[in-house]
């Protein structure tokens, strides 16, 4: 029977979602934004800043099911403001390593409180780097 099991851990929200969900061989991590990761408060900060925050609070949650940002297979960006995408681009490049995830980047989705928020899909038995 296939594995179903929810992480709590790692980064909380206030909002009603679970911060992950592993089903089977895949996790699902919900959108992640610049949020203290104890409170679900959201933090406003430069777009750096939130992006590093954003993945800080991916990776935390990754964390607590024994994952890591190697096993993220697949990302979801939504980015407010088209003219952060070059800075995003190189800020990704700190977290995701080759070979890179799949991604789909989203702009001009957000409103005004946030710059910038992810989710992914990990694979729970290998990383990336494992893949034949």
């Amino acid at each position: 029977m296939a594995q179903l099991k929810i992480i709590n851990d790692g980064a909380r929200s206030h909002l009603p979602f679970s911060p992950g969900i592993i089903a089977g061989d895949f996790m699902y991590v919900s959108g992640q934004a610049s949020v203290d990761a104890e409170t679900g408060a959201i933090i406003t900060d430069s777009f750096e800043g939130e992006v590093r925050r954003s993945i800080a609070n991916l990776k935390a949650i990754l964390e607590a099911a024994g994952l890591s940002l190697d096993h993220v297979i697949n990302v979801k960006s939504y980015v407010a403001d088209e003219a952060d995408l070059a800075q995003y681009n190189a800020i990704y490049r700190d977290y995701f390593t080759a070979p890179a995830p799949t991604r789909s980047t989203i702009v001009g989705v957000l409103g005004t409180k946030l710059k910038f928020e992810l989710d992914c899909v990990a694979f729970v038995p290998k990383t990336r780097q494992q893949a034949d």
